[in-house]
């Protein structure tokens, strides 16, 4: 639950870097937060919910993913690949499965040698 609450704490950081663990938990709770929240709209006859939390969770998720690409040593603009049909999701994937740089990059110290807090 700390990752996905550290994602949202930073909640429109696009600097840095983002070790995959974070990136995946991060992926994780949205799925399952998604999945409860469809339910709920399904039993309420509404579509309010999964919208609002949708809209709540955007800024983060582009956020984590483009520190996600950072650690592994990309520019953020690669996210902008995702836009090219199943092709561009396939490689963003595969950049977000890729373990991140060891050593220091342009974007900063590696997230793995941060020091736990």
């Amino acid at each position: 639950m700390n990752w996905y609450l550290d994602v949202l704490k930073k909640y429109a950081v696009f600097s840095g870097r983002a070790r995959r663990k974070e990136f995946w938990m991060f992926q994780l709770f949205n799925v399952i937060a998604v999945i409860i929240l469809s339910i709920l709209d399904a039993v309420l006859g509404i579509q309010i919910l999964s919208a609002v939390y949708a809209l709540a969770v955007f800024l983060p998720s582009l956020g984590v993913s483009v520190r996600r690409l950072h650690d592994t040593g990309r520019s953020g603009w690669w996210i902008l690949i995702a836009l090219i049909p199943l092709v561009g999701g396939i490689i963003l994937l595969v950049f977000n499965c890729l373990e991140g740089e060891q050593q220091q990059n342009a974007y900063g110290p590696n997230p793995k040698l941060a020091p736990a807090y």
